[in-house]
């Protein structure tokens, strides 16, 4: 870990004739991680957060080759499913949280028996966001270490969506942690670790803001419990400039901040970012279908939607659009709408953008779309996945094949 990216790749950094070639190969829609990115970004982290644990959220982007690239590194994963914490050990994940809302009874019987015999030495801590999660974990005879996620009572986020820290559902309340925390030694558990997040996608000023008070609140909490803990986690959700014109953040302010706003601390602080590792790691190559000219727009069908890449529809989020025509500086500009397949009216990927005159075939690409991307794709309007290709240094390979119309079917039952 040397190298040492800019603390943003911005969409114009992305070769336009390499991605030309991979949609050529590969077809579109198409996801396209960048390992050596990846590398880079948890080398950033690693600067800035020298003195802390760092985990990587797996939920914000799972592909395997990513998941190995990153366990390659020597950060812990962070998991809130099962299915994630199957898939980081499967990678090469040494150091494990669970970290699941409200874990339903076959999540924790599968992580449970993976506690009880592990493939290899592993390094995991179940946190439980409720007493009712204690107490399912005791009844399935659990005798490991745990921590508690706690409810701050102070969120932040990119979104009302995404914020998390002052949302009922997740953790226990601030002030009934003392008394779990008790519960749960004087059965003779293990209480390694105290557990909150705010929420993701945290840049603006207010958001950090909000991320100290959250930083603070649970550095008092520590301190006031009757009991040692091992590690303090006070969450991710590091935001990364979407729009062009947004600066990145400053890591090495945001750590001396939350380094100031814990306070005193015998244990150790950790956090678990995963937007900040893989957002900028990725983009979504997709091709022009249609142009079509109306008194409001210039709508520029394409055969990526809302099931290749939710954020717009979901979160009203802003993604880069440019278009990847070898002769695009020589086309006029328009005002384009890019819009999708899949018949909702939110099946918008971009609203207002310039673009050099689009036309069918065109390949545009979509920047920052490593995280929530491919993770979030579905097969709504029977819409199979798209594929992902793996860069690293000057070598491509196919990470995840495209899913074919057959496979929709594959686990329905004929009657």
């Amino acid at each position: 870990m040397t190298t040492e990216g800019p603390p943003i790749r911005r969409l114009a950094d992305w070769d336009a004739a390499t991605l030309r070639d991979l949609a050529d190969g590969h077809g579109t829609p198409l996801y396209v991680l960048d390992q050596r990115r990846v590398r880079e970004n948890v080398a950033n982290l690693r600067a800035a957060f020298h003195e802390e644990s760092i985990s990587y959220a797996v939920k914000a982007n799972t592909v395997r080759a990513t998941l190995e690239t990153i366990a390659e590194t020597g950060i812990g994963a962070e998991c809130a499913s099962a299915g994630e914490l199957q898939r980081a050990v499967d990678a090469g994940f040494d150091r494990l949280r669970y970290t699941a809302v409200n874990p339903p009874a076959g999540d924790l019987d599968h992580v449970v028996d993976l506690a009880a015999d592990p493939p290899r030495d592993l390094d995991l801590v179940i946190t439980v966001g409720a007493a009712d999660a204690f107490e399912a974990l005791a009844e399935r005879g659990y005798d490991g270490p745990l921590a508690i996620r706690v409810n701050p009572g102070v969120g932040a986020g990119h979104h009302a969506k995404v914020t998390t820290g002052d949302a009922p559902k997740f953790g226990v309340p601030y002030d009934r942690v003392s008394e779990l925390a008790s519960e749960i030694v004087s059965r003779g558990f293990d209480l390694v670790g105290l557990h909150a997040h705010a929420g993701s996608g945290i840049h603006e000023a207010s958001d950090l803001a909000a991320h100290r008070e959250l930083v603070s609140r649970m550095g008092e909490l520590a301190r006031e419990l009757d009991h040692d803990l091992d590690f303090l986690n006070v969450g991710g959700g590091l935001g990364i400039p979407y729009r062009p014109t947004d600066e990145p953040l400053d890591l090495d302010s945001v750590a001396a901040a939350t380094r100031e706003a814990v306070g005193e601390l015998d244990a150790r602080l950790g956090i678990e970012p995963g937007r900040y590792v893989v957002a900028d790691a990725g983009v979504l190559l997709t091709t022009v279908n249609t142009v079509k000219p109306t008194p409001e727009t210039t709508v520029v069908g394409v055969d990526a939607g809302m099931t290749t890449l939710l954020r717009p529809a979901m979160y009203d989020a802003y993604h880069e659009i440019r278009t990847l025509a070898p002769d695009a500086d020589e086309r006029e500009s328009v005002t384009a709408t890019v819009a999708g397949p899949i018949c909702e009216t939110a099946d918008v990927l971009g609203r207002g953008r310039e673009l050099p005159g689009p036309e069918r075939g065109d390949v545009l690409t979509i920047g920052n779309a490593g995280a929530y991307g491919y993770e979030m794709a579905s097969n709504y309007n029977s819409r199979p996945r798209p594929a992902v290709v793996s860069l690293d240094g000057g070598e491509s390979r196919l990470a995840v094949e495209r899913e074919t119309l057959s496979e929709l079917t594959r686990l329905e039952i004929e009657q």
